[in-house]
């Protein structure tokens, strides 16, 4: 016992700083890699040809910056200080405020024949391995250009930026939350969540309404980013329970990335819908026609799904998914092996939810049919508790929509879509981003209310 309340600590009270045995988003190159790590003494990471240690990030501040760079002993990362970018900053700057000189620079006249530059791959080699650092390469290659002075601005740090996505690689320590999970997710694998981007995963939880002390119903087949994004909201105050068909819980290995302490996790629980229709208002024939469906759907969306439980690393790189087949259970703390989120909900909870149903619906399920899921679902919410449901087309959430009208179950219904635009600003050159996703998906939301229809089918259910 004594054991985990030491390992409760820095996971309950010191999230800003990392810890053995915790998750961790790596940007690497500004976004040109995202690889997903536990960090452990034995946990490396390999960055080209090169492999290196994770252990200089255990104990680091979330948002820390470090540097591939050769030692005596093999490539290490090192911590890059605030001081240097400062002076970096600065001397851009510098260079930014000679509008004379820059209006005299113009790339036209510049050839690119490979003989502008005069230090040789022989050359570069012999300075690694004599120890040179990775930005005395980048000196020495612009020292040694012909054409570099001659750039523009914008042109030199494009430049410096290529050579030291090469030589001098960069690893930025990010936090797993919501957002950068998301982020990594929908900008290399978007299939795996449902092509479910953030904004619109962020209008998914406003819609619903999900605030602390609150009990959600999910449906999610996203990988469990959505159950997540939701446990994260609620902070441990109140439930968030994953309904499915079948005998199987759907997937949710994304919420260990969360690092997620025990209160949380023993809030995410699971529970299948035939026991919580059991004496409800909804026909359990209905809910096993749906099962063969929803199972056969839950098995195509297990093989895309990258398992976190076998998995000790997930890189993405190029839109591939790289997988590490050593289990790292033995690496994971106490703490998170005692506690496993989506364990089955408790009895009582389970008969209070009969008993006064729901405060919110969320349904995040692109695989199967969204009126299906929705009609079975939607009675176990309590009356005037709202629901948000995601699909990637327009098409079901619209036939979903109209029926609720026709079926008198809920008001306020509407389908929303968001359009996120990034823009680069940057001196004299603002403007869209070239490559930007033209859709997020679509947000079906309304509130459940009470019909004499209802009634007429509760009692037929009750008579039968």
């Amino acid at each position: 016992m004594a054991e985990n309340k030491t390992q409760e600590i820095p996971i309950n009270n010191n999230q800003r700083i990392t810890w053995e045995g915790c998750s961790v988003l790596l940007d690497i190159n500004d976004g040109e890699r995202m690889v997903f790590e536990r960090l452990t003494p034995a946990a490396s990471l390999k960055i080209g040809n090169k492999k290196c240690s994770l252990q200089p990030l255990i104990g680091s501040p979330f948002g820390s910056l470090f540097e591939l760079e050769n030692g005596e002993n093999g490539p290490f990362l090192s911590r890059v200080s605030t001081v240097s970018e400062g002076n970096n900053n600065d001397s851009t700057k510098e260079e930014e405020e000679s509008p004379t000189v820059q209006e005299s620079k113009d790339n036209r006249e510049l050839i690119d024949n490979n003989t502008s530059q005069s230090l040789t791959g022989e050359d570069i080699e012999e300075m690694r391995r004599k120890g040179a650092k990775g930005a005395e390469i980048i000196e020495a290659l612009i020292s040694n250009s012909a054409t570099f002075d001659k750039k523009t601005a914008f042109s030199q740090e494009k430049y410096r930026l290529k050579k030291q996505k090469k030589y001098s690689p960069r690893v930025l320590l990010r936090r797993p939350v919501t957002r950068s999970i998301c982020e990594a997710y929908f900008k290399k694998r978007p299939e795996q969540i449902g092509f479910l981007r953030m904004d619109t995963l962020a209008l998914l939880l406003s819609l619903a309404n999900v605030t602390s002390h609150s009990d959600v119903l999910v449906v999610d087949m996203v990988g469990g980013l959505v159950t997540g994004a939701i446990a994260e909201r609620l902070g441990g105050k109140g439930y968030v329970c994953n309904a499915y068909h079948g005998s199987t819980p759907y997937s949710v290995d994304i919420v260990r990335m969360f690092n997620f302490g025990k209160e949380i996790c023993e809030r995410i629980v699971s529970c299948s819908l035939k026991e919580l229709c059991s004496t409800s208002n909804v026909p359990s024939a209905s809910i096993d026609q749906l099962e063969d469906a929803c199972n056969s759907a839950s098995q195509s969306n297990d093989e895309n799904t990258t398992s976190f439980t076998e998995a000790g690393m997930v890189s993405f790189e190029g839109g591939n998914s790289r997988t590490n087949p050593e289990t790292v259970d033995s690496q994971i703390p106490k703490l998170n092996k005692c506690t496993k989120a989506g364990q089955k909900a408790p009895p009582e909870a389970v008969n209070s939810w009969k008993e006064n149903g729901f405060s919110s619906l969320i349904v995040a399920a692109p695989l199967i049919d969204a009126w299906s899921t929705v009609k079975e679902v939607l009675p176990l919410l309590a009356f005037s508790a709202p629901f948000a449901v995601y699909h990637q087309y327009q098409q079901p959430l619209a036939q979903c929509m109209h029926n609720l009208q026709v079926e008198k179950m809920a008001i306020g219904l509407q389908v929303s879509e968001l359009w996120l635009r990034e823009y680069q600003v940057l001196p004299s050159r603002t403007h869209p981003q070239m490559q930007m996703s033209t859709a997020g998906g679509y947000v079906l939301s309304g509130t459940r209310i009470h019909s004499d229809k209802q009634d007429v089918m509760k009692q037929d259910v009750m008579a039968g």
